[in-house]
């Protein structure tokens, strides 16, 4: 059937490693190690914990699949499941503007567990993994702004991203990925309520995407079909799900566009809605040499997104409910320049920060909300104790495209994160991280935290 589902699903099936330019796998590359971190960093997390017990508990445990920094391995699927929920713990992992959706989370977990499990090379990988960001960064853009709204679109355009990146290892040919499209779009779930009361439900989100695209693939392949028009059809997922569906950005310049090299690094250990403030804010104080103690009152301009997501958290009470809070992140980014995962666990409640965040508004502008998603600009006004009214503007966000993290940012990210969990040691880091910035190179795919590849 000539459809955009349908073609989408072509270019995620025939795509080769030959076809993808070579900055595009070292971005992949690059987004790997990134992810990498955040799964370690996530995995001590009670709402993890709970997720993995789970897993482990339905079994097989001694699979070919690694559950990352249990030491335990299981079947490809609940792999996926777990490290899935683990690498969106800690807020640290990549997220493209456009879409509004972080396709590490749900896609690296369920191509790394099932390229273990089929001892697939390091370059099946990153083309698996690169069909996955192109199929589900263009699923996002296609569900449009009124998804988001409601839907957390990384539990929504997931599914159909960790099918496509699992169809691809799974060799299906362009119809049967067009039924694990299906399948894959049929089970799409992730709804905002849970930020209102601090609930776990978005490592839930994400551990669902990734096995549940997962198993649309695996059942494709076994001949099981899937709606044929599941995106654009009359009762598909824009029908359901969105008022503002575009199916043109759905085959948007596949094959020459590639929004794999579209996606930002995360520097703050928070919402990503945050950032651009963030970023404005300490522009700010750096140019005008101000100290936390110095600001009366901070005025962000947002766009209409961050409203909806962030305006919920007002008084937040957990860790994790603290990093969708616009004020506590401005306080915790002017008391110690960054919002990373140290400040967050251990100052979110202090009264200093308590007292800057209640001095800290978001306000509708008409030029970032226009801009947004393609750009995420950053614009504050800050008033003083002394009575000046200064503005500050980022219109890059560190860790976006055009103001990406080096090579070796993204190592010291990494070690950072493994640091904080203290479940790896660095020794064992170092050694994983040296095989993982080749990862083209290997014959197949093992457990990254053991010498197997």
């Amino acid at each position: 059937m000539n459809s955009p589902t349908a073609e989408l699903a072509a270019f995620a099936a025939g795509l080769r490693f030959s076809d993808i330019p070579a900055p595009v796998i070292r971005k992949a590359e690059d987004l790997l190690v990134d992810w990498f971190g955040s799964a370690v960093a996530g995995h001590g997390a009670r709402p993890v914990q709970s997720i993995t017990r789970f897993a482990l508990a339905m079994g097989p445990q001694g699979g070919p699949s690694e559950v990352i920094g249990s030491r335990t391995s299981s079947s490809p699927y609940l792999a996926a499941m777990a490290n899935a929920a683990a690498s969106h713990m800690v807020e640290q992992d990549d997220v493209h503007n456009g879409s509004v959706f972080h396709p590490a989370t749900v896609v690296f977990p369920a191509a790394l567990a099932v390229a273990q499990a089929l001892g697939a090379s390091g370059q099946r990988l990153l083309t698996a993994a690169v069909a996955g960001y192109e199929v589900g960064i263009r699923v996002g853009e296609f569900l449009g702004r009124s998804h988001y709204k409601v839907f957390h679109t990384t539990g929504t355009a997931g599914t159909l991203a960790a099918a496509a990146a699992v169809g691809h290892l799974l060799g299906l040919d362009a119809l049967r990925m067009q039924h694990a499209f299906g399948s894959a779009g049929t089970q799409s779930a992730g709804l905002w309520e849970f930020l209102r009361t601090a609930a776990d439900s978005k490592q839930l989100h994400t551990a669902h995407a990734a096995a549940a695209g997962l198993m649309a693939a695996y059942l494709a392949k076994d001949g099981f079909t899937g709606a044929a028009r599941i995106l654009e059809g009359q009762q598909g997922m824009a029908a359901g799900m969105s008022s503002d569906a575009d199916p043109a950005k759905l085959t948007d310049r596949l094959g020459t566009r590639w929004a794999t090299s579209e996606t930002s690094f995360k520097y703050h250990a928070c919402c990503r809605h945050t950032h651009p403030a963030a970023d404005a804010l300490l522009q700010v104080m750096q140019i005008n040499h101000l100290e936390p103690q110095d600001l009366d009152r901070v005025v962000t301009h947002v766009h209409q997104g961050a409203i909806d997501v962030l305006g919920p958290v007002l008084k937040p009470t957990t860790v994790h409910q603290s990093k969708f809070s616009m004020g506590t992140t401005l306080a915790l980014a002017a008391r110690f320049g960054h919002a990373g995962l140290a400040e967050f666990a251990q100052h979110f409640l202090d009264e200093e920060t308590q007292a800057l965040r209640d001095r800290v508004e978001m306000v509708l502008d008409a030029e970032v909300d226009a801009a947004y998603p393609r750009r995420w600009i950053g614009k504050v006004t800050v008033t003083t104790t002394d009575g000046r009214v200064l503005q500050g503007r980022v219109d890059e966000p560190k860790g976006d495209p055009g103001n990406t993290l080096s090579h070796d940012e993204i190592t010291g990210k990494v070690l950072r994160l493994a640091a904080f969990s203290a479940s790896v040691s660095a020794m064992q880091m170092q050694t994983a991280l040296k095989s993982l910035w080749k990862v083209a190179d290997w014959p197949r795919v093992g457990f990254l935290l053991e010498d197997k590849v």
